[in-house]
């Protein structure tokens, strides 16, 4: 499950953010740069608010790549009274000494090491975090007004970036300008931890108010961790989209005047495709057109959690394609059904996989897949738990 933080700059904003289901509280300076961070005394006044209510963060400020520079600010953090420090990894002749040199720190706080999808982020320094004794790693964006992550870094290279961290034993956290059209996209990677601050406000404006609507929509999308936020919690696998297409599903016809149709046509990707030993050369053009019968909620459609995003499906096309070269169209097909067929509203599903590089035509298969009435629900994609519930971090 994935964890929201939600970035604040004092005592006011924090209760707001509590109050409106945020799971960690991150004190951020919002008008003072992208990584601008606050006073010692703000960070002790924030923690004195909450009451522990929530896990508390700060970032330790847009620090030069000095490692007694940088472990001065985060120390100060951490001393503050915050749980969390989050320490910008800019780019640096001496960045890798600065992350070794902050090991001693991390013995006392919990080090969150950010690096930015639009200046060099080097995931080479994972190993290095993990070495020194971090407790996550996060990937941000430096340049706010320059596009947010998903502008920088494409799905299967956000995955890649989540998976470099879980195998080091660090959690995964994504943020960067990200709004709520992002959020159902980046659920499916399953991160420990997705960030937001101008997404909160009013208009968008991440130096302005936060706004309770947008926390609630953002809310609204992510389902509520009940798991304690620990170092030691267990990670979530990566998705296996081979064992999931052979469970297989049960057909059950349903009417359409219950649904709605979604759909993805004449999606084009190069893909590595083929049985034939000259086809693991090279990618081959490959057009997916995908049909979903999408069971009708309840009332018109209102917020992003109300429809199923044509965003997930592609992006769930562009995850299985990266993963590895596939044999089969068929085995493709079952794999892209068995994804799209996990979000609960989703009755059915047909997929069809085209090779276009053949030869004059275009040869493929189409499947058609359906779910059990059992499993099929009309709910929200995806369910807020009880508000009662506690998500607090120990």
């Amino acid at each position: 499950m994935t964890l929201m933080l939600a970035s604040v700059t004092g005592p006011p904003e924090a209760e707001i953010a509590l109050a409106h289901g945020a799971d960690i509280i991150d004190l951020k300076d919002s008008t003072n740069g992208a990584f601008g961070a606050v006073s010692p005394e703000t960070v002790r006044a924030t923690a004195a608010a909450m009451r522990e209510h929530r896990p508390l963060s700060a970032v330790s400020g847009e620090v030069p790549m000095e490692p007694d520079a940088l472990l001065a600010a985060a120390g100060a953090m951490a001393q503050a009274g915050a749980e969390y420090v989050k320490v910008g990894l800019f780019p640096g002749a001496r960045r890798m000494d600065c992350i070794r040199a902050l090991s001693a720190l991390a013995r006392r706080a919990k080090l969150v090491g950010v690096v930015f999808a639009d200046v060099d982020a080097n995931q080479s320094l994972i190993p290095v975090m993990a070495e020194s004794g971090f407790a996550a790693a996060m990937l941000d964006t430096a340049r706010k007004g320059n596009g947010g992550l998903l502008a920088h870094k494409s799905i299967p290279e956000l995955a890649d970036f989540v998976d470099a961290a879980r195998a080091k034993g660090l959690l995964a956290g994504l943020a960067g300008s990200l709004e709520a059209p992002d959020v159902p996209r980046l659920l499916l990677l399953a991160p420990d931890i997705l960030g937001f601050r101008g997404g909160l406000c009013a208009a968008g404006d991440r130096t302005g108010s936060l706004d309770p609507a947008a926390i609630d929509e953002i809310r609204g999308l992510i389902p509520v961790d009940l798991r304690r936020m620990t170092r030691d919690r267990s990670a979530p696998g990566k998705v296996d989209y081979r064992l999931l297409a052979a469970r297989g599903y049960s057909v059950d016809p349903r009417r359409d005047d219950n649904t709605d149709r979604v759909f993805v046509h004449d999606f084009v990707l190069p893909v590595r495709i083929g049985a034939y030993a000259r086809e693991r050369d090279k990618p081959q053009n490959v057009r997916f057109n995908i049909d979903l019968k999408v069971l009708r909620a309840s009332h018109a459609p209102e917020h992003m959690r109300d429809v199923l995003s044509y965003d997930v499906i592609t992006d769930s096309i562009r995850m299985i394609v990266a993963q590895e070269h596939i044999a089969l169209v068929e085995m493709l097909a079952e794999r892209i059904a068995a994804v799209v067929l996990t979000h609960p509203r989703v009755a059915s599903a047909t997929v069809r996989v085209e090779k276009l590089d053949v030869g004059p035509g275009a040869v493929g298969v189409e499947i058609v897949r359906e779910r059990s009435a059992e499993t099929a629900k009309v709910h929200h994609l995806f369910p807020v738990a009880a508000a009662e519930s506690d998500p607090k971090a120990t």
